[in-house]
């Protein structure tokens, strides 16, 4: 079974890491580089990115005539996607455990962070009763 891991963060403008001491952020990108690495090994991580910040975002949709509308950026927003992985595993249990580490990766002085991991089921195709 595939599930996504959306790793959210508060917002306050780009990307609040660029704030803490570099010793803070070494840390913080070596514990994502192995926990990345360990999935992997683990044969569990089907794909993993990080995403550019809230200052880079558009809202797109299609125009009346088709063409693309967009809106944004949306540096007020209260929290954004920072990033994500997918991971295919045997059972939502083991998903959320993998986001429950995720969760604790390293902060400002080494800390837990303890950021929020939404965690949903990749589907594999609508459900039967939706297709035609």
């Amino acid at each position: 079974m595939k599930f996504i891991l959306m790793m959210h963060t508060p917002s306050g403008g780009p990307y609040q890491i660029a704030q803490w001491p570099q010793k803070d952020i070494h840390a913080h990108i070596g514990f994502m580089k192995g926990f990345a690495k360990k999935l992997k090994d683990m044969g569990e991580l089907a794909g993993a990115e990080g995403l550019a910040g809230p200052d880079q975002a558009k809202l797109v949709k299609a125009g009346e005539d088709g063409r693309p509308v967009t809106d944004g950026i949306f540096p007020e927003t209260k929290e954004f996607l920072a990033g994500y992985w997918i991971v295919d595993v045997e059972n939502a249990a083991r998903a959320y455990a993998i986001a429950a580490e995720a969760s604790a990766a390293p902060g400002p002085g080494g800390k837990p962070l303890r950021m929020g991991i939404e965690v949903r089921e990749v589907m594999s195709a609508a459900p039967k009763e939706w297709t035609p």
